[in-house]
């Protein structure tokens, strides 16, 4: 039998559902692989192995009475820790919250347990997710299984490095302004936010005394994290569907795993390699061209290059996020935690918002809004690279010099967040890796509420230019060193 920790999420379904390994057994495995990488890659904040080991144990009781387990019934999940869990610590990577356990769970952590997943525990963020890195004020900094020297991407940053090295084949993130689909591309994953709505969140602004962890309400958005497309689609499956607790729900019309079966040949692509104004490292660019080739070559993709008519709107998606905080509460935080707070969510905080501020951010998303929509009519897709560098070091916010450019530290995050202020659906799939063995992202972007083009697309090229074999160096190093098989 193949390790267990190489198999995704469908393969261990069968064996669990088969009764070939138990629900239990494929726990503990889960648990020992944690066990041995996480000294290394800090992907987990809290874990939860006796609760995980009991509901397992559940689950194969349920199977030996021949009853429904589930769609995902004994399968090892990791949930991002800015996502609430009932008894279960969630800190969002503060000071404020080293101790905070939620009396609920979110919706989408009450979904994959009442379809049989079973959690192991918390993954590491930046403090509340207002990063696209992976460290924080209280917890050793989680690294990048391909490099431990350099950032996995964040903020979903735990979430990472847990699926890309087979900790879990699982894993919940969220995406504000790419934090889904910036890790996917560090890791070498397959990461998808699905359009606004698709999948709800709560809870959010239920209580006041947390105003860290409140949602950013019009740009946030829960998706899955896996080594397979077909093992999103089989979480976005579980995940998706309105929830009267979340305002911006919408109806779940979407069939999952049929999308990925789903021909996609011949169809119209709109790429644009840097939106006119980004700079972005040769690496990145090469890499991408030669994964649009297999759109052309191996799909029969038809590729129009676009140039989009806007300019940087990263000031306008900083606004919408000062919109979506809870600045009073986070800024009565700031008064008691501020020596403990991370040096760049301070200065958001310590920055003078205007109501004009936030009024002419939303101005701004509208026009966005509309000129997407005007650049992708008569195009099935859009595709740009996910992000413009391959991993940097740790402990920085971002690289200040692009391919001998100046940039700000957020430059790197260009192409990821306008889709957050648009809701439209996008993804990340491997491009590639660079010379020094390091993960780069092809960011596929479908228009609104067309999810299913996205999953099609994703399925259609993995099938081309499969990625799933190839693992971290740290992963076969770890294998030999503890003869870890199960």
């Amino acid at each position: 039998m193949e390790e267990l920790w190489k198999l995704d999420a469908v393969a261990r379904l069968e064996l669990i559902r088969s009764r070939q390994v138990s629900a239990r057994e494929m726990t503990q495995a889960s648990l020992e692989r944690i066990e041995t990488l996480d000294s290394t890659l800090h992907a987990f904040c809290t874990l939860t192995n006796e609760q995980a080991l009991a509901d397992a144990e559940r689950i194969d009781s349920r199977l030996a009475r021949g009853e429904d387990v589930g769609p995902l019934a004994g399968v090892p999940v990791a949930i991002k820790d800015l996502v609430a869990t009932r008894g279960v610590r969630t800190t969002g990577g503060s000071a404020a919250y080293r101790d905070f356990v939620p009396d609920e769970d979110d919706v989408v952590v009450e979904r994959l347990k009442a379809a049989g997943a079973i959690v192991v525990g918390k993954t590491n963020v930046p403090e509340f997710g207002y990063s696209g890195v992976g460290h924080n004020p209280i917890f050793e900094t989680t690294r990048n299984p391909w490099n431990p020297d350099l950032t996995p991407g964040g903020s979903s940053a735990g979430s990472g490095a847990s699926v890309a090295t087979g900790m879990t084949p699982l894993a919940v993130g969220s995406d504000g302004g790419g934090s889904v689909r910036i890790p996917a591309a560090h890791c070498g994953l397959f990461g998808m936010k699905a359009s606004m709505g698709r999948v709800p969140l709560y809870p959010g602004c239920r209580d006041e005394r947390y105003p860290g962890l409140s949602s950013w309400e019009t740009l946030e958005h829960i998706g899955p994290m896996t080594r397979s497309v077909r093992d999103s689609a089989l979480m976005l499956s579980v995940m998706a569907g309105p929830d009267p607790r979340d305002r911006h729900s919408i109806p779940n019309d979407i069939d999952w795993l049929g999308a990925i079966k789903q021909h996609f040949h011949g169809k119209r692509i709109a790429f644009s390699e840097d939106f006119g104004y980004v700079a972005v490292d040769s690496e990145v660019r090469q890499l991408v061209l030669s994964a649009l080739e297999v759109f052309e070559r191996e799909l029969g993709c038809h590729i129009e290059v676009v140039m989009p008519d806007w300019k940087d709107p990263f000031d306008a998606f900083w606004g919408i996020v000062a919109g979506d905080s809870d600045l009073e509460g986070m800024r009565t935080m700031l008064a008691e935690y501020g020596s403990e707070m991370s040096p760049h969510l301070v200065d958001f905080l310590k920055r003078p918002w205007r109501a004009e501020d936030i009024t002419a951010a939303n101005r701004e998303r509208k026009a966005l809004c509309n000129r997407m929509w005007r650049m992708m009519q008569g195009f099935d897709l859009l595709i740009t690279p996910t992000l413009t560098v391959p991993p940097f070091p740790i402990h920085m916010q971002g690289p200040e010099r692009v391919e001998g450019r100046m940039v700000p530290p957020t430059q790197w995050l260009s192409f990821t967040f306008p889709f957050n202020m648009t809701g439209q659906p996008a993804a990340s799939v491997p491009a590639g890796w660079t010379p020094n063995g390091l993960p780069v992202g092809l960011q596929l972007v479908g228009q609104h509420l067309d999810d299913t083009s996205v999953l099609a697309a994703a399925a259609a090229y993995e099938q081309a230019a499969p990625w799933a074999a190839k693992w971290p160096s740290l992963c076969n190093a770890s294998e030999k060193q503890t003869g870890v098989l199960v």
